[in-house]
C-alpha cells in the first residue's frame, strides 16, 4: 500500500512539586525534549540479546524487575529499596500520593531519568533479565523496546503521518512506513478517524485524539512494554474512557505500566497494582482486586479509603 492510497478526571500535581521537588524538572525536561539525543548514543548493546527469567508456559513471566532500587535527586531520596516483579502482557497500575516516587520509578524503567542531571540511580532494574543500568546498555535501543506516553498529549508540530514515523526515523527502523503507520494508528484506535487526513497537523486533533496519536507513536517501533504517566489526566471523561478501553486492548500484545492518581481507574483497568507511599517506599504490590478489597497493610487501606493522601 502506498502513502497516496492510505490518504484515498483526574488532577495531576506530580509535575508541580513532587519527588523531592525534582519531578517538575524531570517532567519538563522529558516532555519537551527528544529522548534519543546524542549524549545517550555512546554505548551499544541490544538488550534483547539477554536471556530473561524463565517461567512455566501459560504462567505470567516477569518482564521488568527491580532489586534494592534507590533514586536520588541530589541529596533527596525519591525511591527507597524498591523490589518489584512486573508480569508480561498485563496492566500494572502504580498509585500513591503526590511526591511518592511513582513517576520517578516509571522513568527508571527506560532510563528517562538519565536526562535529569540531578538524578542518581542505585540498585538494579532488569528488563528481560538484563540490568538496564549496565554500562553496555544503549538507552536508545532500550527505549525502542520500552515506549512511553506522557501525561499531557505532546504531538510534534508535524503531520499525523510524520508524528507516527518520527521515532522510526530517529532510531533507524527499517520497514514499510505506510504499513507501520496504519498498523500503529489501528492499534491506537485512531485510524478510522484520521486515515483521510494523514498530511494534516497532529496539533489539529482533539486532546483525546492527540493522546492516541502519541500512543501510536510509542507503539510504532513495536516495543515490548508501554509506560504511561497519567495518560488520561488531562482529558475529558469521554476521551478518558476511550484511553482506558485502548489500554485494555493493548495489554493483549504489550506489557503496560501506568501511573495514575485515579484509584477508580486503576481498579477498572489493571491486573496488578503497586502502592507507593510517602518517602518513595513501595508498600504493597499484588493483584488489583486484593489491593482494593483486602490490602495487607494498614497504610495502604488508609490511603485507598481516603484517610490520607
Amino acid at each position: 500500500m502506498t502513502r497516496d492510497q492510505m490518504t484515498d478526571p483526574d488532577s495531576r500535581t506530580d509535575n508541580q512539586a513532587t519527588d523531592g521537588g525534582q519531578e517538575s524538572l524531570a517532567s519538563n525536561d522529558l516532555e519537551g525534549s527528544d529522548p534519543t539525543t546524542e549524549p545517550l548514543v555512546d554505548s551499544s548493546i541490544d538488550v534483547g540479546d539477554s536471556t530473561g527469567p524463565s517461567g512455566d508456559e501459560g504462567e505470567s513471566r516477569t518482564v521488568i524487575g527491580s532489586r534494592d532500587l534507590d533514586v536520588f535527586y541530589d541529596d533527596v531520596q525519591a525511591l527507597q529499596s524498591v523490589d518489584i516483579e512486573i508480569p508480561a502482557e498485563q496492566v500494572t497500575a502504580i498509585i500513591g500520593p503526590s511526591g511518592c516516587g511513582k513517576s520517578t520509578f516509571l522513568r527508571c524503567i527506560n532510563r528517562m531519568n538519565d536526562l535529569v542531571d540531578a538524578a542518581r540511580v542505585e540498585g538494579e532494574l532488569r528488563f528481560e533479565g538484563k540490568n538496564v543500568y549496565d554500562d553496555d546498555v544503549d538507552p536508545v535501543v532500550l527505549r525502542r523496546k520500552i515506549g512511553m506516553v506522557f501525561q499531557s498529549p505532546n504531538p510534534f508540530p508535524k503531520s499525523i503521518y510524520d508524528n507516527v514515523t518520527y521515532g522510526l526515523d530517529v532510531q533507524g527502523v527499517d520497514g514499510d512506513y505506510d504499513e507501520i503507520v496504519e498498523n500503529a494508528l489501528r492499534r491506537a484506535a485512531l485510524w478510522d478517524e484520521v486515515k483521510d487526513q494523514l498530511d494534516s497537523s497532529g496539533l489539529d486533533l482533539s486532546g483525546g485524539q492527540q493522546q492516541r496519536l502519541c500512543i501510536a507513536r510509542a507503539i510504532a517501533p513495536d516495543p515490548d512494554v508501554i509506560l504511561m504517566d497519567e495518560p488520561a489526566s488531562a482529558l475529558d471523561p469521554v476521551a478518558t474512557s476511550k484511553i482506558e478501553d485502548l489500554i485494555e486492548d493493548l495489554a493483549e500484545e504489550y506489557t503496560v505500566v501506568i501511573v495514575t492518581h485515579n484509584m477508580q481507574q486503576a481498579a477498572r483497568i489493571s491486573d496488578k497494582t503497586a502502592v507507593f507511599l510517602t518517602g518513595g517506599e513501595l508498600v504493597e504490590f499484588d493483584d488489583t482486586e486484593k489491593i482494593f478489597e483486602n490490602p495487607e497493610h494498614d497504610r495502604v487501606e488508609d490511603y485507598i479509603t481516603g484517610k490520607f493522601g
